[in-house]
């Protein structure tokens, strides 16, 4: 029996279709592997970049930790010496720790390396460089990482850095209290009235004065609020944290000053009360109000630096 040209061309078409359809299914399951295979890489792709955005930006708060626990070493008695290495030695030890909770947790490799430890163009920030290399798998990072961590919050190491523990410095209720320890000091470097600063007193904790222009601490009722909290104020001859870490009283970068506040009924000349002219430029000046126990002794300069000089 012969199939006929009609039904050859039947054939060859039902052929063709059978074909054309193994084809699309053979496209339709490639397809779906290749979508499947990119979702698991997409979801990969995602989780490091959690991982990696997670440790970058926690990088801020352990800056900041290894920062007080140089100050801790500080207040603790010991002297710091170097403030940027201490500060780098502290971070790259705190780095360690979180890197093996890392690879614990996420199953990340992390290594890390601090580059540097800087001042910036704000006193109340210091800047980080982190050298940061990150792999999971076949996914990498490697990147040195900058941030800035606020010094704002953290104890002030000046004094205790100056004047050590062992002079008879206290710190409580959010303040230092100098008791003799300052007007020791005077009398060993042979300045003015010594006995005007005993029982002198400084805010403990840094905080950034809201009152900005500073000339605004003429206003009324401004310069009582920034003594009540203890506001600390930008100065370019004041001495930035780093170096407050290290006992100098003034340094060559931007820093800020705070107000050492007497209580004493005496109204001779003495120094100044800013801290930076106090525990390195030693000028004098004189109380606002020589009849106030509580009087800032200041000098012209920093009278109209804050809006505080006489009219007239």
């Amino acid at each position: 029996m012969k199939i006929d040209s009609k039904g050859n061309m039947i054939v060859g078409t039902t052929a063709i279709l059978i074909v054309a359809l193994l084809l699309i299914c053979i496209f339709v399951v490639t397809s779906i592997n290749y979508i499947q295979d990119e979702n698991i890489d997409s979801k990969s792709n995602d989780n490091f970049k959690y991982i990696v955005d997670d440790y970058t930006q926690n990088l801020e708060i352990l800056g900041r930790d290894a920062i007080a626990k140089a100050t801790s070493k500080v207040y603790n008695g010991l002297p710091v010496l170097d403030s940027r290495d201490q500060i780098k030695k502290n971070l790259n030890n705190i780095l360690d720790e979180k890197n093996n909770e890392y690879e614990k947790r996420y199953g990340v490799k992390i290594t890390s390396e601090t580059v540097s430890v800087e001042n910036t163009d704000s006193p109340w920030k210091v800047l980080f460089r982190v050298k940061l290399k990150m792999e999971k798998g076949n996914e990498k990072f490697s990147k040195i990482v900058e941030k800035n961590a606020s010094v704002e919050g953290l104890r002030d190491p000046l004094p205790i850095a100056k004047l050590t523990v062992l002079s008879g410095i206290l710190t409580y209720d959010n303040q230092i209290h100098y008791k003799t320890a300052l007007s020791a000091y005077m009398v060993l470097h042979n300045l003015d009235s010594p006995e005007s600063y005993i029982e002198a007193t400084a805010p403990l904790i840094i905080q950034k004065c809201p009152y900005d222009p500073y000339v605004h601490h003429g206003d009324s009722g401004v310069l009582d609020d920034c003594l009540q909290n203890g506001y600390f104020h930008e100065s370019a001859d004041g001495s930035c944290y780093l170096c407050r870490l290290e006992g100098k009283g003034k340094c060559p970068h931007y820093g800020f000053e705070v107000f050492i506040q007497t209580h004493t009924p005496l109204k001779n000349e003495s120094l100044s009360c800013s801290d930076h002219v106090v525990f390195a430029d030693h000028y004098n000046g004189e109380k606002i109000d020589p009849d106030d126990w509580n009087s800032l002794i200041l000098d012209s300069s920093h009278r109209k630096k804050y809006g505080l000089w006489e009219d007239g």
